[in-house]
């Protein structure tokens, strides 16, 4: 009687989930969030970066697919940044449990998304250079890397800062300061915190799929 072997590493081996899936979560999420938003005008502030970002992935993906852990992060991202443009980020209903649960002085969604900033950017950043550059394996990677993303928060306080002298009142939703002067120090120093904590506990499952492209 002849029996079939499998091989380990096929039985070891978990499903991955297709690109598509990702993206279709990201594009549900952000149709969902475009329902009657808050304000109109927030809300494509808000999620301008998945309406021009999904296009540019789906573009590039045949020259440059990613990771699945950077695919699924992505998705995530959209979501959060999809209901924050719906609901504004102060007045997001799941932060204003935690601030009426914990006795907090505002609604910390806003403090999430800024994590998210750093968190969700540094693996994206960190494939682009470990592919591009000769930084893969260097110690330089992980620095470079958060100096990126301190790049692209900045970036985004000077956009709000646009927003602000352009818009006047009518962009307090898009900024969700909630009345803190230091917010915009507040909201780099969550990118950075975001930023390290995702290097420090992704970049070895990030390597191995790396290998596997």
């Amino acid at each position: 009687m002849t029996t079939l072997s499998v091989p380990p590493a096929v039985v070891r081996s978990p499903r991955r989930v297709p690109p598509a899936a990702f993206a279709a979560v990201a594009v549900a999420g952000l149709a969902a969030s475009a329902w009657a938003p808050h304000d109109r005008m927030t809300w494509f502030l808000e999620t301008v970066w998945v309406i021009v970002g999904l296009p540019l992935v789906a573009l590039a993906w045949r020259r440059f697919p990613l990771t699945g852990l950077v695919c699924g992060l992505l998705a995530v991202h959209a979501l959060v940044l999809s209901l924050g443009g719906h609901y504004t980020y102060a007045e997001v209903p799941p932060g204003d449990w935690v601030r009426d649960t914990f006795g907090l002085e505002r609604n910390p969604y806003d403090r999430f998304g800024h994590l998210m900033q750093g968190f969700v950017p540094a693996i994206l950043v960190r494939e682009l250079l470990s592919r591009t550059s000769p930084l893969r394996g260097s110690r330089w990677l992980a620095p470079l890397t958060v100096c990126a993303c301190l790049a692209f928060s900045a970036v985004f306080e000077m956009f709000e800062w646009a927003a602000a002298v352009t818009g006047g009142h009518s962009a307090d939703a898009f900024l969700a300061t909630q009345g803190d002067v230091w917010d915009t120090q507040w909201d780099m120093f969550c990118a950075l915190i975001g930023a390290t904590v995702a290097l420090s506990a992704l970049s070895r499952v990030h390597d191995r799929q790396l290998d596997r492209l």
